[in-house]
């Protein structure tokens, strides 16, 4: 009687796999065909429909704010200086001198608020990090570390 309810339960099982992949098939190949409908029916609008757009007025309406007197962007900071070495640090980091490289050329030495370039000068110097930026108390713009002991 046991071998009777096995097969009883694999015929069931079997029967049930079947149906399940009919009505999933069916339900596949219906979604597709009522995707492939729709967008059928979508009308394309042209280029004239859509008018144009005031960059500037989107811009207001996001929220930014036009900065006058911007400094020019530079190539990325960090990779245009290499610092070298640091002396005479103090314990704020508002006195010192850094050697910093400028693109490869000859390291020079920099007093702390001296300026490098147009908009980037030297904040501050640390026992092993020199700070640029814009201005003295402004944004930091990138720091710069010396290389780690070997």
């Amino acid at each position: 009687m046991l071998p009777t309810a096995f097969h009883k339960l694999g015929l069931a099982a079997t029967t049930f796999a079947i149906w399940a992949l009919g009505a999933g098939s069916a339900a596949y190949w219906g979604l597709k065909i009522s995707a492939h409908n729709q967008s059928a029916s979508a009308v394309p609008v042209g280029q004239d429909a859509v008018g144009s757009v005031d960059s500037s007025a989107v811009s207001r309406a996001l929220g930014t704010v036009k900065v006058e007197n911007a400094p020019a962007v530079l190539a990325p900071v960090v990779s245009r200086y290499t610092l070298t070495g640091v002396a005479a640090v103090s314990a704020s980091g508002q006195r010192g001198v850094a050697l910093i490289a400028i693109d490869g050329k000859p390291a020079r030495p920099y007093r702390v608020g001296a300026v490098l370039e147009d908009g980037v000068l030297l904040q501050s110097v640390e026992a092993r990090r020199a700070t640029l930026g814009a201005t003295t108390n402004g944004a930091v713009l990138a720091v710069l570390e010396l290389p780690a002991k070997k």
